[in-house]
Order: C-alpha cells, then sequence, then structure tokens
C-alpha cells in the first residue's frame, strides 16, 4: 500500500515548509517539494493544511482490563487518533494491577487486537515485586511506573527499601508520580474535621498541596542523582518544582526529564467553581500563579514533554462527594486542539507544540523511528486545518465515559486527518479500522 499528500504545510524539527510526503508500507518512504501522483495507490490533496508528527502521549489511563466501564483500549484509542494521537503509554492501574509480566503481556495482546492508535505500556511497581520489574524488556516496554503517592488504584509504594533497590537496580527509564503520602493524609483529616464530606472541591489543591508535590519530586530527583537513574517525573503542577529540572543541556543528555499536562496548562484554581469535581485530580490544578509559572518552564525548557494523564471516570462517580469522588478527567481527543489554541493566542509555537508533543517524547523514551516527520521513518502524522472551528458537544465525544469539562467550548482548529503507521485511520470524520496501531520499539543498549 501506498499513500502520497500533496500540497503539505510540514511543521517539523523546527522549520515549517512546503512539501509532499510519499507513505509506502507503513513508512515514509519520500519528502520532496513535488512527487507525481503516479507512484501512489491513493493521494490525498492536503491543500496547504499543516501536517504534524502524530502526538505521543506518554501518561494515559485507558483502564482496561478491570475498570471497562470506564473505558476500554479500543474506545480511548480511537478518540486519541480523531485527536491527532498516534501513540500512547498507558498505566499500570488497572485491575488487576499490572504487577508481572504475565498480566503486563495480557494487556498487550488486548491493544494488538484492538487499539487503533500504536500502544506500550509502563510495568507497574508494588513494594514487594522487584523481581517481576528486573525481567522487564527494555526494547519493547516503554518505562517502569512508581506511584510515589496513592491515586486511582492503590498503588502506593512508600518503603524506602523498595524505591532505593528500584531506583539503584532498574536499567529502564522510571516515570513517578510525585506526591508525599503523609502530607496528604494531614492535609485530609484537616479537610474532614472542617467540612465532613461536604469538602468544597476547591479545596482540592490545599489537600494535595505544593509541600506535596514539592517533598516527593525532590525525594525522587534526590534517589535518581544517587543512583544515576533514568528518571521521567510526571505532571509537575507547582511553580516550586520547576528548579528540580535542567535546562541547561541537551534532552538526550538528560537523566532526569519532566512532563507537564494540558489539563495544567488550560485550567486554574477558578475553574473549580465551574466545573466543581469534573476537574479534580492528582496532582491537583492550582492557583493561577502555578499555571503561569507551568507555561514558562515549559517554555524555557525546565520541561520536556506535554502529556494528558488522561483518566476517565463515568459521571456518576465524578458526581459523588469530596472524599469519593475519582480523580481523573478525559482529554485525549483534544489535547492537540488544546495546544494549538494556545498558538493561536499566541502563547506558543506550532514548532514548539511539535517538539514538545511529539519530538522530545520520542527522545525521552528513545522510540524507535517515531515522533519525527524523516524519510525512513514510520509514517505517524496528523492534518490539522488551522482555521476551522470545533465545537465540543456531548455527541461527537468518542470516551466510552461520554462528557468533558471542555464541553460548549469552541477551538478554531480542527483535526482532518490521522494517519497510524502509514494507515490511514481518520479522515473527515471517518475511521478506517482494517487496519490495528503497531507496538512501539525502543533503541535501548
Amino acid at each position: 500500500m501506498s499513500l502520497l499528500l500533496t500540497n503539505c504545510q510540514i511543521i517539523n524539527e523546527g522549520k515549517i515548509f512546503s512539501a509532499d510526503i510519499l507513505i509506502r508500507e507503513g513508512f515514509i518512504e519520500k519528502i520532496a517539494p513535488q512527487i507525481s501522483a503516479d507512484v501512489a495507490n491513493k493521494v490525498i490533496d492536503v491543500a496547504g493544511k499543516a501536517v504534524l508528527p502524530g502526538v505521543i502521549d506518554d501518561q494515559v489511563h485507558f483502564r482496561e482490563p478491570g475498570l471497562t466501564h470506564k473505558a476500554t483500549i479500543y474506545t480511548e484509542a480511537k478518540a486519541a487518533v480523531a485527536g491527532g494521537t498516534t501513540s500512547f503509554m498507558e498505566m499500570p492501574n488497572t485491575v488487576p494491577n499490572a504487577l508481572t509480566q504475565e498480566l503486563l503481556a495480557q494487556k498487550y495482546e488486548i491493544a494488538r487486537q484492538t487499539s487503533l492508535a500504536n500502544y506500550s505500556f509502563y510495568m507497574g511497581t508494588s513494594n514487594d515485586n522487584l523481581e517481576e520489574i528486573l525481567k522487564t524488556n527494555p526494547r519493547n516496554v516503554c518505562g517502569v511506573k512508581i506511584f510515589m503517592g496513592s491515586s486511582t488504584g492503590n498503588m502506593l509504594v512508600d518503603n524506602p527499601k523498595t524505591l532505593e533497590a528500584v531506583f539503584s537496580q532498574s536499567p529502564m527509564l522510571i516515570a513517578t508520580h510525585c506526591e508525599d503520602e503523609e502530607t496528604i493524609r494531614k492535609q485530609s483529616e484537616i479537610y474532614k474535621n472542617k467540612y465532613g464530606d461536604n469538602v468544597p472541591a476547591a479545596c482540592h489543591p490545599e489537600i494535595r498541596n505544593v509541600e506535596a508535590c514539592l517533598k516527593s519530586s525532590k525525594f525522587a530527583v534526590e534517589l535518581a542523582k544517587k543512583y544515576n537513574t533514568r528518571l521521567h517525573v510526571l505532571h509537575i503542577t507547582t511553580a516550586d518544582e520547576v528548579a528540580l529540572f535542567r535546562n541547561d543541556i541537551p534532552l538526550p543528555q538528560k537523566r532526569i526529564t519532566s512532563e507537564v499536562c494540558v489539563h495544567h496548562l488550560w485550567f486554574n484554581k477558578q475553574d473549580y467553581e465551574r466545573l466543581g469535581h469534573q476537574i479534580k485530580c492528582n496532582p491537583a490544578i492550582k492557583e493561577v500563579f502555578h499555571q503561569e509559572a507551568l507555561w514558562q518552564a515549559l517554555l524555557n525548557d525546565n520541561f520536556d514533554v506535554i502529556a494528558t494523564d488522561h483518566a476517565p471516570h463515568t459521571w456518576d462517580e465524578k458526581s459523588q462527594n469530596y472524599w469519593q469522588a475519582p480523580s481523573g478527567l478525559p482529554l485525549i481527543q483534544f489535547s492537540l486542539q488544546m495546544m494549538l489554541e494556545f498558538y493561536k493566542q499566541g502563547k506558543i509555537s506550532l514548532e514548539k507544540i511539535v517538539e514538545k508533543m511529539s519530538h522530545n517524547v520520542a527522545v525521552c523514551f528513545q522510540i524507535e523511528k517515531r515522533g519525527f516527520i524523516r524519510e525512513g521513518y514510520w509514517a505517524d502524522l496528523v492534518v490539522v486545518d488551522l482555521d476551522k472551528p470545533c465545537h465540543v458537544k456531548r455527541q461527537n465525544l468518542l470516551y466510552k465515559c461520554a462528557w468533558s469539562p471542555l464541553e460548549g467550548y469552541t477551538f478554531q482548529t480542527s483535526v482532518e486527518s490521522t494517519i497510524v503507521s502509514g494507515h490511514l485511520v481518520y479522515h473527515q470524520g471517518k475511521f478506517d479500522e482494517s487496519k490495528k496501531g503497531e507496538r512501539l520499539l525502543f533503541e535501548r543498549n
């Protein structure tokens, strides 16, 4: 199979230029100013629209197995490709938790059969599964995940000996959720005594506060420096944590990298009044001051990648009182458009969006032949109309949970087409599900 995209406005590796792209057998065969239509089975005239490398989301929760009333790999991967995300890395706090190689393999098999996007799954960490962790193959697994703060799924790792052992022995990238559990417990007790069950949603960033984030992130960074561990700290939310991450060395040389999420850039504490538990997540969305600091750190390259932490729950679950309402929100269908909205507002360039959502994720995780528009690389591409509005309404949501905190918002851009591993899976609102995504591979020694 071959596909030719003509009249593309390509955004890649810090440049914007016009060219055609020839795709054959899943890979980009040629990029040139003009390529003859005779060489391809199918030709699409992009007509000057923007063509970007597909988004690679390094942190999602697709809930399968065990929590499929919230989401499945099929439904959420479908939402992902409709939004221009071509590859995802999914978390181990499913049911059962992915704490053995056998359980991890089962998730890969589900994705092989059902995922329209390319996929990888983190190996989970508990207080007593070091032996299983060390069996993980760095060639075909994205990393090891440690919850250094409890979140959905009860996978808290709080044994110092376990943490020392994993950081000192794992040859793989370790991704961490950093919130100090002791601090959160103390704050929870204070607010439970004050409000009982009726804690206002706006108190969430005071319960899971700045101190909890900084204390845990600082501890993870100290461990990584002690053992020269390859550490990736997920979803940074505070101004106080920025100084932990360097911006004075090239990304391939960094041993400690970090991520910021779209919702922490988009929402702030003032939005709890309007959206309540819809935007309750861990770590919490915090004050405007922190939101502004996250933006500055992203643009200054203290933060390396942008992700979603896509974490769907049912509407009924989110409608419960503060202590019962689970943390997490669905985002992956609109993450690229959220960032493109900031481009429209003049806050970030197209080149920087591509760098943080595609290039840098590939570099951080050493993903083989993805994340760039290059000859010889997998054809993971998204075509975007930068001038066609898209209104978010319940009818066009593809998440199984069928709600979004963005409902009612009109984006100034639309995703026209998404190509996953050379396959035109999404085009002008329609899906071709005849081919599934590929398992991500990693170039690691």
